[in-house]
């Protein structure tokens, strides 16, 4: 890959890979009957034993299971039938039991890989492990002057952590590999993906080392970044950061940081642990989780479409390009707004209403495609309305303001405005005959030779009909009015 650092002395090369915590959509936890709902009151949705209450047993959740096996297969990884929930023990003020139930040794799935696709072209990242465990809790610093108040709501929530290889090279390679991973899970819905409200969380592990170089230098963690600009930023700050250190004849500490995104640095938070500072030991209230290969087959022969697969089929049945039909699927709701709006459409204008028009009046208003005033339904009848002539592209303009503003349909404001476009020939041509009589030196001028007057006639026709003539057949009326003066 073409992303170096140069340093005084050497050319460095990044080395990094990406923990990412997405917090399984079901209605319970992963080991007890809480409520997993998003902004409840403070521990409001904790049960005894999400709250570390002596003599509270785990029971597995089926379904947060299942969402496991369905996110391995979405990233093309093994499902084993045989996995083993530890115990991962540290102390902690959001972990009131003082361990975390989670897999170490035997996870659910493991040796997947993600295809992703930047500037440079296609790479595979890949994927070494999901593992599924039990969240924390939330420690909240800025509710009082010295105490840290502590909310359990989110203890025991189920996560899926999914762990890359070492192998994204750049910033734009772990940017693509995680905006892709939240499009598949999506699809799947299995986890919302919303890193704002913390239900998709990233950890970020960054080393460097001179280009050519074989194996690891010490790696950093980058704690809990928590969106996709904000990982490139953290990686790129932190692998020049490390770069600096060797250059000036220090070492780089295996240590955790966290990313401040305001001052464009990453400070020290903590030594970096290894799995013998947490004392791993099998969970003894939980047996090993055994699958069988029907019940895994049943899942998978359930799935949805996911994202490679709905971009095959735009490019197939619809004729897109690869760029067209990738950016109209990275997004599930993009991808059912397109599939409505295209019924009995010409698909590529379709596509260029989405991306041009739509996307720029909804980011303009902060709104997402699911919350457009705009139906999917309407957005396709507009463009038919342009195919057909009913309207120019310059009048289609207006009326997707107006639906913007109003919600109507198309053929509802064109009938309340008349704003239809004109087809009949004689009306067309009297407004032709009259333009050329108010320009009669321009004419002779035409006549002349200089032909490049005919495009400012049509432009004067246009301003006179108040874009109600197809330009088209404007330009094929002038061209006889023309001929007739002769």
């Amino acid at each position: 890959m073409s992303y170096r650092i140069q340093g005084e002395t050497t050319e460095w090369e990044l080395v990094c890979g990406l923990e990412i915590h997405c917090q399984i959509i079901s209605q319970s936890k992963v080991f007890s009957g809480a409520s997993t709902k998003f902004g409840g009151e403070p521990n409001n949705q904790a049960s005894f034993l999400d709250a570390g209450f002596p003599g509270q047993l785990p029971v597995l959740n089926e379904k947060c299971v299942e969402q496991c096996i369905k996110t391995g297969i979405g990233l093309n990884a093994k499902i084993n039938k045989y996995s083993v929930f530890d115990r991962k023990n540290y102390f902690y003020g959001d972990l009131p039991t003082g361990y975390q139930i989670t897999q170490l040794f035997h996870p659910i799935v493991s040796e997947g890989y993600i295809e992703v696709e930047t500037e440079e072209g296609s790479r595979t990242i890949g994927i070494e492990r999901l593992h599924l465990e039990q969240d924390a809790g939330k420690s909240i610093h800025d509710m009082h002057p010295s105490k840290t108040m502590l909310d359990f709501n989110r203890a025991g929530v189920g996560l899926m952590e999914i762990v890359s290889r070492p192998d994204i090279r750049s910033p734009e390679e772990a940017g693509e590999y995680l905006r892709k991973l939240r499009s598949i899970v999506r699809y799947l819905e299995t986890c919302d993906g919303n890193m704002d409200e913390g239900s998709m969380r990233c950890d970020v592990n960054v080393s460097v080392r001179p280009i050519g170089e074989g194996g690891y230098r010490p790696k950093v963690e980058v704690k809990n970044v928590n969106s996709v600009k904000f990982v490139m930023h953290a990686i790129e700050i932190e692998a020049h950061r490390q770069v600096d250190l060797y250059e000036s004849g220090n070492k780089v500490l295996q240590e955790t940081r966290l990313f401040d995104p305001i001052n464009q640095e990453t400070r020290p938070m903590r030594s970096k642990e290894n799995a013998l500072d947490y004392r791993y030991f099998p969970d003894p209230d939980l047996p090993p989780l055994i699958l069988t290969d029907d019940y895994i087959e049943n899942i998978r022969q359930n799935l949805p479409e996911l994202p490679e697969q709905k971009k095959a089929r735009f490019m197939k049945d619809f004729g897109l390009s690869a760029y067209d039909a990738g950016i109209l699927v990275s997004d599930k709701e993009t991808a059912l707004y397109f599939e409505d709006a295209v019924q009995g459409q010409d698909a590529k204008k379709v596509a260029n209403w989405i991306m041009g028009d739509l996307f720029a009046a909804l980011n303009k208003t902060c709104l997402s495609i699911s919350q457009s005033p705009i139906k999917a339904k309407d957005l396709g009848a507009l463009v038919g309305m342009i195919t057909s002539g009913t309207i120019s592209g310059k009048i289609a303009k207006e009326v997707f303001e107006i639906m913007l503003e109003t919600g109507k349909s198309p053929s509802v404001i064109v009938e309340e405005k008349g704003l239809k476009q004109v087809t009949d020939s004689t009306a067309i041509e009297g407004i032709i005959e009259k333009v050329l009589q108010e320009n009669t030196d321009k004419v002779k001028e035409i006549k002349a030779g200089k032909e490049k007057l005919k495009g400012w006639f049509v432009g004067q026709i246009m301003k006179v009909s108040q874009g109600k003539i197809n330009p088209v057949l404007a330009n094929q009326l002038l061209e006889k009015k023309l001929s007739e003066k002769e």
